[in-house]
Parts: structure tokens; C-alpha cells; sequence
């Protein structure tokens, strides 16, 4: 069942795409209903289309998980919605015709935010992983707050390194209306390091470690480790790390014993 309460057929994910992202869907049939022909199709039929599209992603290395693009559905429809005898787009089309469409779409969604970013100012949260002086991340900041507006730049968010650091207070100098403000995540992750490397912690750390990689090895005692009640909301949270978080559970409980907390 997809969000609005109708069925998906075969083919069908339950793939929302974010807000900008729909500004981009132009045309094509609604995915949530199959077509009457294709229902009709066989068994072979599907297969032989299903393998068609496989072969493609193998033979050009595409990565499995493109499939959960929200445009990658959107892409099948709109081909579908074609009929027969479409012919793929070109090379040159897709890198310069397509490429230079699509780049005045995405400015047009830019610019859409860019019209609130001066009512409600907006916050830089650096995600490069450029490591050199503080001049230089400073410099690049600067770029970035001149593309957004200086006037529109509240908060800027670093990681907590001191090159960081001092290339946040080197921008609060030119910008003393921007303040700077660590990483909160990597500031967790920081301490977690430093608690990960007491000696007590290190060698629990390590026999949990042993532990998951027994779980994640031995298929039944995964599946078992699923199936179990008391685990069930941890599995509907995150069953792809699943025994990580079981293993972290009893870590807790262990060192909660063993030290009377």
C-alpha cells in the first residue's frame, strides 16, 4: 500500500520525493496505478523487461541503489507514456542539451529558496572535506557567504578541529553579524573516541565488536536475533544494524552491572 492507501503494482516503490525534488516532475502518468495493459502482460513479459533494465545497470556499473532515486520511476513512466518506438536520448544531448535544461531547473529551485533565505536568514553547515589552514577554509567560507548574501547568512555550523575553529573566528572578523558554532555530532563523536579509548571501554568495545561480527556471519543467529520480541522496535528503527545496536544494548547493560550504576 503506498501513503495514499491504494495498492503498488510490480515495479512500484514507495519513493516521496523531497520538496524541491517535485519541481522537477513535469508530465508522465501516476505511478500508483498500473496501466490495464501492462497487468495484462505475462509472466516472461515482465521478466524479460525487468532483465532488460538489470543488464543495463550491470554492463554500465551503475550503482544498485540508483533505483531508489525518486526520478528513477518517474524516468520509467514517462518512457512508458511514450509508447512504442521511442529512441534513447544521444550522448551529446544528455551532456550538454539535457545537462544545460536541467541546470536552469535547479536554478530556478534555487532561486525559489533564495527568495526566503532574506525574510528568515539561513544557517552554513560545512560538509566539504577540505583539510588545510585556517586562511584558506576561511577563504572558501567567504566564497559561500557571497554566493548566499552576507546579509542572509546567520550561523555558520564547522567540525570541531582548530583549523575549524579559527577559520570560524577569522569570518566572524569580516562577518560580526555570522557566528560560528561546532559540529554537535562531531563533537559527540569526539568524545565517544576519547571514552572508546579508556581501557575498561576499549577491551568491551572489542568483545562486542567480536560478537557482531559472529552475528552478522552466522545467518540464523541473525534471523533469530530479528525474530525475538523484546527487539522489535529496534528492528523497525533500524534492521540494517540491527545486531550493532543489540550487541551496544548488552555492552550498556554489562558495564551498568559491572559498575553498580
Amino acid at each position: 500500500m503506498n501513503e495514499a492507501g491504494t495498492s503498488l503494482g510490480k515495479g512500484e516503490r514507495k519513493t516521496t520525493a523531497p520538496t524541491g525534488i517535485r519541481a522537477f516532475f513535469k508530465g508522465g502518468r501516476d505511478s500508483t496505478q498500473p496501466t490495464i495493459k501492462a497487468c495484462l502482460q505475462s509472466k516472461d513479459k515482465w521478466q524479460n523487461t525487468d532483465m532488460a533494465i538489470a543488464l543495463w545497470f550491470d554492463d554500465a556499473c551503475i550503482p544498485i541503489n540508483a533505483v531508489n532515486s525518486p526520478f528513477f520511476q518517474k524516468a520509467i513512466n514517462q518512457i512508458a507514456s511514450m509508447g512504442h518506438g521511442y529512441k534513447a536520448l544521444s550522448y551529446h544531448s544528455l551532456r550538454v542539451t539535457l545537462l544545460r535544461d536541467a541546470k536552469k531547473d535547479v536554478q530556478l529551485v534555487v532561486d525559489s529558496f533564495r527568495n526566503t533565505w532574506a525574510k528568515i536568514g539561513c544557517t552554513i553547515m560545512d560538509a566539504s572535506d577540505i583539510v588545510t589552514n585556517a586562511e584558506n577554509l576561511c577563504n572558501l567560507f567567504v566564497e559561500i557567504v557571497e554566493m548566499v548574501g552576507s546579509k542572509n547568512v546567520v550561523h555558520l555550523v564547522t567540525d570541531n578541529a582548530s583549523n575549524y575553529k579559527a577559520a570560524g573566528t577569522l569570518l566572524n572578523e569580516r562577518y560580526p553579524t555570522i557566528c560560528w558554532s561546532p559540529c554537535a555530532a562531531h563533537c559527540i563523536n569526539l568524545i565517544l573516541k576519547d571514552i572508546g579509548e579508556m581501557g575498561t571501554v576499549k577491551s568491551l568495545v572489542a568483545l562486542a565488536s567480536t560478537v557482531t561480527v559472529f552475528v552478522y556471519n552466522h545467518k540464523y543467529v541473525l534471523n533469530w536475533l530479528r525474530k525475538t520480541n523484546g527487539w522489535r522496535e529496534i528492528i523497525r528503527s533500524g534492521e540494517t544494524r540491527f545486531a550493532t545496536t543489540f550487541i551496544a544494548q548488552r555492552a550498556y547493560m554489562i558495564t551498568k552491572t559491572a559498575y553498580k550504576l
